[in-house]
């Protein structure tokens, strides 16, 4: 089994975002646009350097969070360190309180480094009323221009 995206990484990062916004709740769509800009803040305007490299399959990354976010959910959720709850938006995941003390055992300069994306991420686009789904949009128009540029009949109506 590849450790990179396992459900338990995946799990530890919505853990250190969902820590960050405490007692704030996060929905599962939030949760994958800020894993993301998480990662690969310096795409983000005046983002800090990224924690991951740019992958040529970027735009399917999107695709694939989601999943990966819902399974590191579902460890979290056994372990106690998050709860759900079922709201008018629909269902919303939060820390609990044993989740920052979860966290501070961990040693790994790895979740230092995300700790300290995710406290940029929440400062910047949650407390400053900025929305990060602008920020992720800016993000896939980048792709989409790469896209296009790398075939030209894209932008001319083509097909591929």
């Amino acid at each position: 089994m590849n450790p990179l995206n396992s459900p338990l990484e995946v799990g530890i990062r919505a853990l250190v975002l969902l820590s960050e916004t405490f007692p704030r709740r996060l929905d599962v769509a939030q949760l994958v646009y800020l894993d993301h800009a998480m990662l690969h803040s310096g795409d983000l305007d005046h983002g800090p350097v990224s924690l991951h490299p740019d992958l040529p399959a970027g735009p399917g990354e999107l695709g694939m969070r989601r999943r990966l976010i819902e399974q590191g959910l579902m460890v979290l959720l056994r372990a106690g360190l998050v709860d759900m709850a079922a709201t008018d938006d629909g269902f919303m995941y939060g820390a609990t309180e044993e989740a920052a003390s979860f966290l501070h055992v961990l040693e790994s300069p790895y979740v230092g480094q995300l700790t300290e994306r995710a406290d940029w991420l929440t400062s910047t686009y949650m407390h400053e009323g900025t929305d990060v789904r602008e920020g992720m949009k800016q993000i896939t128009q980048r792709w989409s221009g790469r896209l296009a540029a790398g075939n030209p009949h894209l932008g001319e109506g083509g097909v591929l």
